[in-house]
């Protein structure tokens, strides 16, 4: 089973045509979405003049059959502790919210689809385009 974790850079470029995105959706049994990524979407909807389309069309693409909102486990928090520690002791700081999408993607065993180079200091992250 091929599974991804969307970042918010991939959902965004989708929404602007990205044929690349869209070839790894379609090639995708199961397409999760985290909660993080909900998050930052509409925290962007709010801030831009066409917050009510843009809501429909998210609710849209997660009312699709291979797409499923990705809520953190126990698990998670584990891996996210693991991850936020390494990039700490390396000097190498990543915003919070990606480091709990790549935590999401490890431990659903997902490639990460996404379009922001510092998923790249994320050691264990299965990235697109990387394999």
């Amino acid at each position: 089973m091929k599974k991804i974790v969307l970042d918010t850079s991939a959902y965004s470029r989708l929404m602007q045509g990205e044929k690349r995105v869209e070839q790894a959706l379609n090639e995708a049994d199961k397409i999760y979405i985290p909660l993080f990524v909900v998050a930052e979407l509409l925290l962007g909807f709010k801030n831009g003049d066409r917050e009510a389309e843009n809501r429909a069309i998210l609710e849209k693409f997660e009312s699709m059959p291979t797409v499923e909102r990705l809520f953190p486990t126990d698990e998670t928090i584990e891996i996210f502790s693991d991850i936020f520690s390494s990039l700490k002791k390396a000097g190498k700081p990543i915003p919070v919210h990606d480091i709990w999408i790549a935590a999401l993607a490890i431990e659903t065993g997902s490639m990460l689809v996404h379009f922001d180079k510092h998923f790249e200091e994320v050691e264990k992250a299965r990235l697109w385009g990387k394999e």
